[in-house]
């Protein structure tokens, strides 16, 4: 093996030292456990990404003040205390440290042209990542489920989900998330020594783009990455679906139209949320695994906005579609201040 800028020995290894001074081992023409990767962005946009960061940087401003005021409002309106509007609050966090995750970063590359990334970095900000996406299905399970005790059982509603049962439930949808994809990492720290590139292409640390970077077999890694995704996303779409059919269903054999309407009122910011999550979330999912004829740069960008749409989007269908919330926002914003 030839190594221009290094030291070879006799054995195949080989010193290389990049520009920022760091030393990479080289075995055989793979690179063994790389320091720092490199975060390309978008492929084949790289020309444009500068433009592209702003409405990504004006969506995660809207997702930040959006669900702050969410999270505002209902803190100090105790009429607002109760199951819905608390996982809305988790939700509306969550949507928060998820696309703070993700955006900083991706910004830096975009404008200040940064992409460079520790190893162990990279790795946390994956975790960071499919476990905060592992809370909100969670989070949209537990609303869905709400949902269903209200319109199908509203007298059982406020025993039911009473106080000890919103913290077991919140505590519940975090440990799943994190034990679950806790092993994504230790897969590939212990697993994954040799890489045949250092430069990951994507404009985030996503768990397959860097499983593909390395020369070793990855079969153990993909299977457990399709159980994390169909343990989490698919049980919850599953049962969510059911609630859905089962509230449809009671809301049809309500007597009055009326009543019909005001049931089925409250589920559709709901619906809508659900449906763009879980839409986008399957389809970057298939894309990235079996999607080898779309181009990349169609992939990246979709992962993207899969990431970003819901964190801006969540708290806009909320505010506009939740009587309560939207009353509160014109309230704070609109009231006459008397002397």
């Amino acid at each position: 093996m030839k190594s221009c800028h290094g030291i070879e020995d006799e054995t195949g290894l080989s010193l290389l030292g990049s520009a920022d001074h760091t030393t990479m081992l080289i075995f055989n023409g793979s690179i063994f456990m790389p320091s720092v990767l490199t975060l390309i962005g978008i492929p084949g946009l790289e020309s444009v990404q500068c433009w592209i960061g702003i409405p990504f940087s004006v969506m995660y401003l809207i997702a930040v003040i959006g669900n702050s005021l969410i999270l505002v409002i209902i803190k100090y309106e105790n009429s607002l205390h109760q199951p819905m509007y608390i996982f809305l609050a988790i939700l509306g966090a969550t949507d928060m440290a998820l696309s703070t995750c993700i955006l900083p970063k991706m910004l830096g590359i975009f404008w200040f042209h940064l992409p460079e990334i520790s190893f162990d970095a990279c790795l946390l900000q994956m975790w960071f990542i499919h476990l905060f996406q592992g809370i909100e299905s969670g989070v949209l399970l537990a609303m869905a489920l709400d949902r269903y005790v209200a319109i199908c059982d509203p007298l059982r509603h406020a025993t039911i989900f009473s106080q000890q049962l919103l913290t077991y439930m919140g505590v519940g949808v975090t440990l799943r998330a994190a034990i679950l994809t806790a092993p994504c990492l230790v897969l590939i720290k212990c697993r994954l020594k040799l890489y045949r590139t250092t430069t990951i292409s994507h404009s985030y640390c996503e768990h397959m783009a860097i499983v593909k970077l390395a020369t070793e077999d990855i079969r153990i890694n993909k299977i457990y990455g399709l159980f994390v995704a169909f343990t989490i996303l698919g049980f919850d779409i599953i049962f969510i679906t059911l609630s859905y059919v089962q509230i449809f269903i009671t809301v049809f054999r309500l007597p009055q139209k009326e009543a019909r309407f005001k049931a089925f009122n409250t589920c559709i910011a709901h619906i809508c949320v659900f449906l763009q999550f879980y839409l986008l979330a399957f389809f970057s999912f298939f894309t990235h695994r079996f999607g080898s004829q779309i181009p990349p740069y169609v992939h990246i960008l979709l992962s993207n906005l899969y990431l970003l749409v819901p964190t801006f989007l969540n708290p806009i269908v909320y505010g506009v579609k939740t009587k309560q919330i939207r009353a509160h926002v014109l309230k704070m914003f609109f009231s006459k201040k008397t002397p």
